[in-house]
């Protein structure tokens, strides 16, 4: 995508990815908990033939708040301006968590937004 061309988020996916351990027997375990999987948060937004990827970790209900909460803010706003797309995300999530589990997945989240290659 050129410099200047205009970038509206035509589509957002997001996909959940459960990934088994490699682990002894299976399992992993840090010293305090001990567990047998990873769940994988993709999230792909496109914008003027671009698309952009970004991940985060969590259980499979985080893709579900994003596809409903936070991707439809998102869709139809300007890749070049991530700052203002995750404003739009704060103020949408304002009565769904936004302290909690809200905050954190836009946190993790608001980098897909910006289309890689999409800035100048």
């Amino acid at each position: 995508m050129r410099a200047g061309a205009d970038a509206e988020v035509e589509d957002v996916a997001v996909h959940a990815f459960e990934v088994p351990t490699d682990g002894p027997d299976g399992f992993e375990e840090d010293g305090t908990l001990r567990w047998d999987s990873t769940t994988m948060i993709l999230v792909e937004a496109r914008a003027g033939g671009t698309s952009g990827i970004g991940y985060t970790y969590g259980d499979a209900s985080v893709a579900a708040f994003v596809e409903s909460a936070l991707a439809p803010l998102v869709r139809g706003a300007d890749a070049h301006a991530p700052a203002a797309a995750w404003e739009r995300m704060s103020a949408g999530i304002r009565n769904a968590g936004r302290p909690g589990l809200g905050l954190e997945v836009k946190w993790a989240d608001a980098e897909p937004y910006r289309v890689y290659g999409a800035r100048p």
